[in-house]
Order: C-alpha cells, then sequence, then structure tokens
C-alpha cells in the first residue's frame, strides 16, 4: 500500500512540474489615468481620463525580451480642433524602448531612441524587496499571488507641447516632490521566470497584473501564449552604449535645453 501511495504521489509531483510553464509569450494591456498625475484642471479638460498602451513580453527561464505593441492607427482624440495642440509624453520605470534582461549574468539593456539617434542603456538587475502576502486570485487561468512594495516616485516625466501658430513653446508642469507609492503585483508561480511588465520582476513567478500607486497605472495580462520564438530574444546591438547614469545625464542635459519634444522609443 506505501508502494501505491508512493508511486500516486510520484505522478502528481511529476504531473505539477510538466504544467509549469518555463518559456512564452504575455500581451499586457496598460491602462493610464491621465487624470490623477495632472494638477492643471484645464489641461485635464483637454484630455481624455485614460490612456491605453500594449505590450509583448517575450521570456524563457533565464532570458526576456518586453517591448512595445504598435498603436493602431487610432483618431487623433486632439484631431478637428482649432486651437492649441497638447501631446502628452510620459515617463516610467521601463523608460520607453525595448528592455532586454539575462538573469544569469544579472544585467539588463535597453535600446532607446532619442532624437534619432539609437541608444543601448546598460544596467545590473538588482532583487526588489516585494513583500510576499496570502491572497490569491485567478488571472487567465492562473492562480495569482500578491506581493507589494513601496517605491519612490516623482511627476517630472510629464511634459507639455503646445503646438501653435508660430514656433513650437515648450513649457514644464510643475515637479512635484518625490512621494512613495505602492505598487501591488499579482504573480503566476506556475510560471517559473522572475518578469514582468517594465522592470517589475525578481518574484517567484510571472507578473500578470501590476497595479502601480492605487489605480494610477495598471497593467493586466490580455493573453498567455507557452511558446515564443527564439528570435525575440535576442540582445539588442543597435545603438551607442551607456551605463543608466550616463544616459540619465544626457537625458537631463537635453531637457534644460529645450529639448522637451523628444521622442523616447524603440
Amino acid at each position: 500500500m506505501k508502494r501505491i501511495a508512493f508511486f500516486v504521489t510520484g505522478l502528481f509531483s511529476l504531473s505539477a512540474l510538466q504544467a509549469q510553464v518555463k518559456q512564452g509569450t504575455i500581451f499586457y494591456e496598460q491602462k493610464v489615468n491621465m487624470h490623477k498625475t495632472i494638477q492643471d484642471e484645464q489641461m485635464k479638460a483637454m484630455i481624455p481620463e485614460f490612456r491605453t498602451a500594449k505590450f509583448m513580453l517575450f521570456f524563457s527561464d533565464s532570458i526576456s525580451m518586453y517591448k512595445t505593441v504598435p498603436e493602431d492607427e487610432a483618431p487623433d482624440p486632439f484631431a478637428g480642433g482649432s486651437g492649441p495642440r497638447i501631446i502628452m509624453r510620459t515617463g516610467g520605470p521601463g523608460g520607453g524602448g525595448d528592455l532586454y534582461k539575462n538573469f544569469s549574468e544579472a544585467r539588463s539593456v535597453q535600446a532607446s531612441e532619442v532624437a534619432g539617434k539609437y541608444f543601448l542603456i546598460t544596467d545590473s538587475i538588482r532583487q526588489q524587496p516585494w513583500k510576499l502576502g496570502t491572497e490569491t486570485k485567478t488571472i487567465l487561468g492562473y492562480t495569482c499571488h500578491k506581493a507589494t512594495r513601496k517605491i519612490t516616485q516623482t511627476s517630472g516625466g510629464l511634459r507639455r507641447i503646445v503646438m501653435g501658430g508660430g514656433a513650437p513653446d515648450t513649457t514644464n508642469q510643475p515637479r512635484q516632490q518625490a512621494r512613495e507609492v505602492e505598487v501591488v503585483a499579482w504573480y503566476a508561480d506556475d510560471i517559473i521566470s522572475p518578469v514582468g511588465p517594465e522592470n517589475y520582476g525578481q518574484l517567484p513567478g510571472v507578473i500578470l497584473q501590476l497595479d502601480v500607486d492605487n489605480g494610477t497605472t495598471v497593467f493586466t495580462a490580455t493573453e498567455v501564449k507557452k511558446t515564443v520564438d527564439p528570435k525575440e530574444l535576442k540582445e539588442p546591438k543597435k545603438g551607442k552604449v551607456m551605463t543608466r547614469p550616463e544616459f540619465t545625464k544626457m537625458m537631463t542635459e537635453m531637457m534644460s535645453s529645450g529639448g522637451g519634444g523628444f521622442r523616447i522609443g524603440g
């Protein structure tokens, strides 16, 4: 009888291991509450409350690549008016551009384009101080566990560019002081990879939902595929190699010299 019990237990354990996902492709939708990041009531009235974007995360047990899904040719919400046009530029932990991570080497490379020039921003992958909770919920059929952490955040990434009849006039939103906000992650430990949207991760499974600052920015997985194209996991090579501090210094100098209208992307 003990042999039978041991055999059955072994079968269940083997089945659980086989059910675990070690590579795949995840599609995310990001929803940003623009009104929560803007203090100017006049500006709030001129833009939609929410802005959405889509991302893809390709991963294996040791490598990941995070990319933006090109936006559809959707109508411009600001088109059709005779007044000034306002273009919003927002920053975030990912900072824009394809983000490659090699977990076995504990390093990352972010491929970004700034004013038509390409850069490869190198950084190390550091442990993130998550607090693991006991709550669970189901996302796309996967049981997800709750984890929380605090981060320091500023609103310095928000800029306003007013396009009038003459030369472009670039102004800044007033910068707020840095403040501590809560990040809530829901991770699936059946998907074994320490990845998630943007720079978030280092959990016992893939993050399928992430809430930054009580609904200000929310990432939600919309699809999980158990396959990945190996070509998507290749390290980016196009661009000038810079460290994160070097890139931050360059961006600060460009912004202070009036280069607020540049584009950051991949």
